[in-house]
């Protein structure tokens, strides 16, 4: 299936974090990262608090050197779903196509995806998408783009388009 991606999963949940509710976004995004053979090299789970989100973003780029980093949670209108805004500062491009894609599929299932503020950039040779935090709804978002994944990074990486 083209290019072996190296992948992040960060679930930004205060109550999962909490250990308060299972994180089945998390699991079902590792489960579909690996039914492609892509290897899953972290896994984090933070509260809806700027600087866990921040540390886990930037380390996974940064130092575990993820091509992809997926994250789940903190997308909604809550006062606490930062992610959106934390993922905007630590990127240095944004990639708005990817989040207006799943918004415009995700409409299709639900009148309720216009309510998303999902985003997705690009830190450096890795890109950062948001997906929203229920299971259901991370497992369409993550097949609305799991497609263009590789030719997203083979593109990051200096290939042709």
């Amino acid at each position: 299936m083209g290019r072996d991606l190296r992948v992040g999963i960060l679930t930004c949940s205060d109550t999962r974090a909490a250990g308060g509710a299972e994180d089945t976004a998390g699991q079902a995004l590792i489960e579909l990262v690996e039914e492609r053979g892509w290897l899953v090299i972290a896994y984090h789970v933070c509260p809806d608090e700027d600087e866990c989100i921040a540390d886990s973003l930037i380390q996974m780029a940064d130092l575990d050197e993820a091509d992809v980093v997926l994250t789940c949670g903190g997308t909604g209108f809550s006062r606490r779903d930062i992610t959106p805004e934390v993922t905007d500062r630590v990127s240095d491009r944004r990639a708005p196509g990817i989040a207006e894609h799943i918004r415009a599929e995700s409409l299709k299932v639900t009148p309720r995806a216009m309510l998303s503020r999902g985003t997705a950039g690009l830190r450096g040779t890795t890109l950062i998408v948001n997906l929203p935090g229920s299971e259901k709804a991370a497992r369409e978002s993550f097949s609305f783009i799991a497609d263009q994944l590789t030719h997203a990074v083979e593109m990051i990486a200096g290939g042709g388009h």
